[in-house]
């Protein structure tokens, strides 16, 4: 029985991993890390199943005016997922719209050059892919990062995350979500960890050189 709040995100990642390690025993794995915080999660993972890690960058298209919530996002590949029950409630108007996937894409474009350098994308062809995140919450970033991951020739996706809404269904874009809790109610991410500081690009940095 895992206990909420997790105490920070490097103890949330040893959990998650040794649950994927009883999950994915004998499979050869790849673990992405979604920016910035999965990433911290995703290394204390890569530990606990002796797997490569890497970055995978994505980006949240926040809905102006509430940027906590998402209606959609992107990742690498020219993937764009729109959460369409949020653009029916609230109906951002198209100059809005364009001006947040402007702006995301060049976030994104940053972060990748930031993180990865001239490296090139990891090598996933009969592999295990483990997207890894601190939490998801719409699954709209989940997603996006799935459908990118997907086009690179895994064996198979797995989304691996401590914490979910209880009622989230990511199929078909992953195979399989793994998570440690799934309360409801969700609320924010943010709740389910006693420190939940913000990470830096540097934080990231470290956690992929180790």
């Amino acid at each position: 029985m895992v206990r909420l709040p997790f105490a920070d995100r490097d103890q949330a990642g040893r959990l998650l991993g040794r649950r994927l390690a009883e999950l994915l025993a004998g499979e050869p794995v790849v673990v992405l890390g979604l920016p910035r915080g999965g990433v911290i999660v995703a290394a204390a993972v890569a530990a606990e199943l002796a797997a490569p890690l890497d970055a995978f960058v994505v980006r949240k298209l926040p809905l102006p005016g509430r940027p906590e919530l998402a209606m959609g996002a992107i990742a690498g590949g020219g993937v764009l997922v729109w959460n369409d029950a949020v653009l029916r409630r609230h109906r951002p108007g198209p100059a809005e719209l364009d001006a947040v996937v402007e702006r995301e894409r060049a976030e994104l474009a940053r972060r990748e050059a930031a993180y990865r350098g001239d490296r090139p994308p990891p090598e996933l062809a009969g592999r295990t892919a483990v997207l890894v995140d601190d939490g998801v919450a719409t699954g709209a970033t989940a997603r996006a990062a799935a459908r990118a991951v997907r086009a690179l020739g895994p064996a198979r996706v797995v989304l691996a995350a401590p914490v979910v809404p209880v009622r989230l269904d990511l199929s078909p874009e992953a195979d399989s979500l793994v998570a440690l809790a799934a309360p409801d109610p969700f609320g924010a991410v943010s709740g389910h960890y006693v420190d939940f500081r913000e990470t830096t690009d540097e934080e990231v940095r470290r956690a992929l050189a180790r």
